[in-house]
Order: structure tokens, then sequence, then C-alpha cells
């Protein structure tokens, strides 16, 4: 029995990406579970979203099937996402009405969409607050019904040629590239399901599998590649220093060198800190300190700012130059000051108990008070941090971390004897 629903095709990036302009990561999962599915499907629509299932960065036939026949179409154009500005264009030449766009309130856009209305919700973070998904949500199922009881003329196409007219093709074509879409969307939703699970439960080589498969699904997502690159190193699989090697292949498409995303920088320096913890060849120290120095002082991104401070610590160690030893010890304090004072005025915010990366502020600021000497406030926000209930990966991951800045703080106590 065929779905007797109208359609809305969702078009939007995939998983985390970075608003260059302003430089924060924007979950778009979270925007598409928390906010546009819910609404989607309380407005009584079949939900398609676009680039979960119809294309790896190729505007295909299908997808220009889809934005021709949907009911409805919603466009999200947070983080200035090409393809989803590109479909948008599509389907207002196509389609005269019933089109929503969207954007996340404090990105900015490179391109003049002055004339188009434009429905604003707020990230918290990386993640939406619930206050604000619940808002979202309810004011966008206010405009869905909206648009669905009275279409008026949404496309800055046909309102200004008001004479053309748009094309078509028949339901049973449509209703066969539906069925496609939705076994393509639960394959791939399963996939993530699983993979996350496996991340949750501390299983890397599991979930370095199904984000890899995900990846052969869509191979230019620089999300997909992040997260199989992340479990590959953590898998130690077959041994470390192979699993590291291969991490870096899975990071290579996204050209860390020239990148300016703070996520993959900051995995890039990951790798190879834990090459030089192999290898103890200071080549792959400088390395890593250059990857995450670039990641904090771009998007002052509080998770290479604590990152590039103990490698600096590290390399101090080693400096035969006391001037040299001395320059990396207080650029990795200044450092350190910077992310506690940015990460205490997130705390301090009305707003942050809705923030998903709570876990990773409390472990960073914690191990930040500990090379400091600020034993007191810093066991405070541990006990923060494992009230959390981190995942084992994830305890092991912060006590490595405390285990180094203590030492470092022992070493430099001996210095001043």
């Amino acid at each position: 029995m065929s779905d007797t629903r109208k359609v809305c095709f969702v078009v939007m990036g995939f998983g985390k990406k970075t608003d260059y302009e302003s430089g924060r990561l924007i979950d778009l999962d979270a925007t598409y579970e928390a906010i546009i599915e819910p609404a989607v499907e309380a407005g009584g629509y079949r939900c398609i979203r676009a680039n979960e299932i119809l294309h790896s960065g190729v505007i295909d036939v299908k997808m220009y099937d889809m934005l021709l026949k949907a009911d409805l179409v919603i466009a999200d154009i947070s983080t200035g996402n090409v393809n989803a500005v590109y479909e948008l264009g599509v389907r207002h030449a196509l389609r005269p009405f019933s089109t929503i766009v969207m954007k996340e309130k404090l990105g900015k856009l490179h391109f003049d969409l002055d004339h188009t209305a434009m429905f604003m919700y707020e990230h918290l973070g990386e993640d939406i607050g619930s206050r604000e998904a619940k808002r979202a949500k309810a004011e966008l199922e206010r405009l869905i019904h909206e648009v669905r009881e009275n279409p008026t003329p949404d496309s800055p196409v046909y309102t200004y040629i008001p004479f053309l007219r748009q094309p078509s093709f028949t339901d049973a074509e449509f209703e066969e590239l539906l069925e496609d879409a939705e076994d393509a969307q639960e394959k791939f939703s399963s996939l993530i399901d699983e993979a996350e699970k496996a991340s949750d439960a501390s299983k890397h080589s599991d979930a370095a599998q199904n984000f890899e498969k995900l990846l052969e699904m869509r191979p230019d997502n620089p999300y997909l590649r992040q997260q199989a690159a992340l479990h590959t190193y953590k898998s130690k699989t077959p041994s470390e220093p192979i699993a590291l090697m291969k991490a870096m292949q899975i990071l290579a498409p996204l050209e860390p060198e020239k990148s300016n995303d703070p996520e993959t920088l900051g995995l890039s320096g990951a790798i190879y800190k834990r090459l030089w913890d192999q290898t103890q060849d200071k080549a792959t120290l400088n390395q890593a300190i250059k990857f995450y120095e670039k990641g904090f002082e771009l998007r002052r991104d509080y998770y290479n700012g604590e990152n590039a401070a103990t490698c600096l610590e590290i390399r101090s160690i080693m400096q035969p130059e006391p001037n040299e030893a001395l320059y990396d010890r207080m650029s990795a304090q200044k450092i350190r000051r910077e992310v506690i004072d940015n990460l205490r005025i997130d705390v301090a915010d009305e707003n942050f108990s809705e923030r998903a990366d709570q876990l990773w502020i409390y472990a960073t600021l914690a191990n930040c008070l500990f090379a400091l000497d600020h034993a007191e406030e810093a066991e405070k926000y541990e006990a923060l941090f494992l009230k959390k209930g981190p995942a084992d990966w994830q305890q092991e991951t912060y006590f490595e971390g405390k285990g180094k800045v203590l030492g470092f703080l022992s070493h430099t106590a001996d210095l001043e004897k």
C-alpha cells in the first residue's frame, strides 16, 4: 500500500559543519532531528532528506526530479553549504511556491538572499538547546501549515517572471523515486545508529568499520571522514602505528595542511602527537604543534588550544637552549589561560546547561587548571566531568591528559628549585 501523504524534501548539509564566518561548529543533524523532521511529520508530510540519500556531491536526475515534484521543500542553507544553495536555486526555478528557506541565526552568507523570506533558529555550541528546539519546531510547524493552506509565490523567479509555467512528470515515476529514496535513507540511518552506538561503547574498531561503510556511500562528506579517522586511530588495530598511518590516509582528501576546519586540524594534531609517543621523533611533535596551534589561532577552539599547550610543554623539556624551553612553557601557559577565560564565560552563560559539549568543557577546564597549579578549582571541574558519565575512552583520554600535565608541573617545580 503506497503512502498517500504529501512529500517534503529537505535540502541541507549533513553532520557537523564549520561556519567559516563565525568559526563555530554547527551540528546539522541536530537541526534535522530536533526541528525539521518532527515539524514536517507533525504537518502530515513524508520527510525525505536530500544529502542522506540522493547524491554524493553530484546533482543528478533524481535530485532534479525530487526538487520538481515535492509538495514542499525545506532548504537549510546554514554554513553556506554549496549543494544546498544550488538546490534551492533549482527549486525556485522549478516551482513558484511551497519552499521554506531556513538558516542558523548567527551565520553569514556571501550571496544576496535579502529578497527571500528566511526562517531563523539558533545553535548553542555545536548543538541546539532544548528550549530553542521546542520553539523552532513549533514555529516551523506553524509555517508549514501556513504554506500548505495558503500557497503563495515564494520563488523570486516566478515573482519577477509571473508568466512562467512550471514543468511536471507523472505520479507513478515520482512514487518509484520516493520508495528508492526511503530505502536508501533507512540503510544510511541504520549504519549511523550502529556507528554511534559502537562509539558510545568505546568499540572503536566497530565504529571505524561502520563509518568507512558510510564514507563509501558519501565519500565527499567531511564529518564521516573525520569520524572514520578518529575511530581508526583509537582502535589501535592491528597495531597503533599502523592504525595511525591508516587514519592519516583517511584524512588526506581533506588536505589537513591547507584546512581551516578545527576538527580536521585537531584530528591531524592528535595523530601526530600519538606518532610522537610511538617514535619520539621531534618532527612529529613539531607537526602536531603546527596543527593544534593553527586550529586554536583560527577559531579559538578549546580542544586544539589545550593540546597545543600540552605539546609545547613536551617540547620545552627537550629543548637544548634554555630560552627556547622557557618560550615554549610561557606559550603553553598563555594558551591555557586564554582557554580557561573563554570556557569560564561559556560555563557562566545561562544556556550552558543545554550545551552538548559540557563534558569536554569540564575536562578541558580541569586539565588546564591542573597545569597552572589551581588544583582546588580543577578538582571541581573534574568532578563535574565524571558526573556526566563519560564513556571509557573519554575517561581514558582525560586521565591520560591529566597525567601529562601533572608531570609537567612537577618538572617545572624541579627546575625552579
